[in-house]
């Protein structure tokens, strides 16, 4: 099992910036891909950005330019730091590992951007 902890959410003002983070423990040999997730009230969850252990990224096209996905292996922990923040980002943001067909979650840590 994967246990995925977020942190960094918060409110923040159109315009500005945050980092989030998640920390990963127990079995994480064999994870292929680390990203992070955004979900607003009545609608699906949706990719914003993921990291393959080969360093390869993807984007969403809405975050394309603004936001960076990394990773810390030493560190066992992914970040997504996120800048000029619009009131489109809000939502709760959840990280995701995946080992094959397996999907690991974190809890979701909330973001709110004030316009």
């Amino acid at each position: 099992q994967v246990q995925l902890v977020e942190s960094g959410g918060g409110l923040v003002q159109a315009g500005g910036s945050l980092r989030l983070s998640c920390a990963a423990s127990g079995s994480i040999l064999g994870i292929s891909l680390m990203g992070w997730y955004r979900q607003v009230p009545g609608k699906q969850r949706e990719l914003v950005a993921h990291v393959s252990n080969f360093g390869w990224t993807n984007y969403a096209d809405s975050v394309k330019g603004r936001f960076t996905i990394s990773r810390d292996n030493a560190k066992n922990t992914v970040y997504l730091q996120m800048n000029s923040l619009t009131s489109e980002d809000t939502g709760v943001y959840y990280c995701n590992f995946r080992r094959n067909r397996e999907d690991y979650w974190g809890q979701g840590t909330q973001v709110t951007v004030s316009s």
